[in-house]
């Protein structure tokens, strides 16, 4: 195969990037979804439960492979683990998936790009650290581009009140997981980084069950199959393999150039809701755009 004879280098970028292209394309998995024709549309919340489903075997199969010779949790760090598992990836999924029934997959994916600033200001403000100049400026810049794709898809949409319901979820969504990326690196550190993800997505999938059965019928899991087409690939290529692309690229690259790499998210969904959803494209989105990944790596930068 040609990727045996690619160098450590090469190997690196080419996962880094498939990394981007998974976590990108789950908003495009979601709004396929929402766009099924039936009588009822999806809820967010069935569309949830059925990717975590899908992905729960894999999370099993990393939570014990990861812990059978590691030390035995203590109560601390339960609570942690669940803390952290209802912000991580049970609340800022339903938040972002309530969002995506309002605004477009490009705005939704640059909104959530902003949680790294968001955790650098966690950080200021929560944990006694220091804002630099740089973060400063970070910050500037990706709100400016922020407010530009969002006078894009107000212009799209031509209500206001849909498109601010839409971005103040999505926003929810980037400040729950900035609240996840900032509590988890203590844990990381004593847990380990496969089993951390592999505990705290397993705390998140039992909040998504639990929510499930308390707002909807069990009758609600019975959806057209592209549905369970959309959830099967959300779990594997947006979830599951994405993690581990990402972690196999830092291995090869480091971390400084994953992340950089990873930058191409926000430009890979507008491309594909231009392409798959009949999703508009602006100079002034493509400029917000540029702005926030400018600010996000700003703030990235050692």
């Amino acid at each position: 195969m040609l990727w045996k004879h690619w160098s450590s280098k090469q190997l690196g970028v080419a996962l880094a990037i498939l990394a981007a292209f998974g976590f990108s394309f789950k908003a495009i998995f979601v709004k396929l979804a929402y766009a099924i024709p039936q009588a009822v549309p999806v809820e967010a919340v069935t569309l949830l439960s059925l990717r975590m489903v899908f992905a729960l075997p894999f999370f099993l199969w990393i939570g014990f492979q990861s812990g059978r010779d590691a030390a035995p949790l203590t109560r601390r760090d339960w609570l942690m683990l669940g803390a952290l598992g209802l912000l991580g990836y049970y609340g800022a999924s339903i938040l972002d998936f309530l969002g995506l029934q309002y605004i477009s997959a490009g705005l939704e994916r640059l909104i959530l790009f902003t949680y790294p600033t968001l955790t650098v200001l966690i950080g200021v403000l929560f944990m006694g650290k220091a804002l630099e100049r740089r973060e400063v400026f970070s910050l500037l810049l990706s709100y400016a581009g922020i407010g530009l794709a969002f006078a894009h898809d107000l212009q799209i949409a031509g209500e206001m009140r849909t498109v601010l319901i839409g971005a103040a979820f999505v926003f929810g969504s980037s400040l729950s997981y900035a609240f996840y990326q900032a509590g988890s690196e203590r844990v990381i550190k004593r847990l380990g980084a496969a089993r951390f993800t592999a505990l705290a997505l397993l705390v998140s999938t039992l909040a998504t069950q639990i929510h499930f059965f308390i707002a909807q019928p069990v009758s609600a899991l019975i959806q057209p199959l592209p549905v369970y087409a959309y959830g099967i690939g959300m779990a594997l290529f947006s979830t599951v393999l994405p993690v581990f692309w990402q972690s196999a690229a830092i291995r090869h690259i480091g971390s400084a150039k994953a992340a950089m790499i990873g930058t191409l998210g926000p430009i890979l969904t507008i491309f594909f809701g231009w392409w798959l959803l009949g999703e508009t494209i602006s100079l002034a989105q493509m400029l917000g755009a540029c702005l926030v990944l400018t600010g996000v790596l700003l703030v990235s930068r050692h």
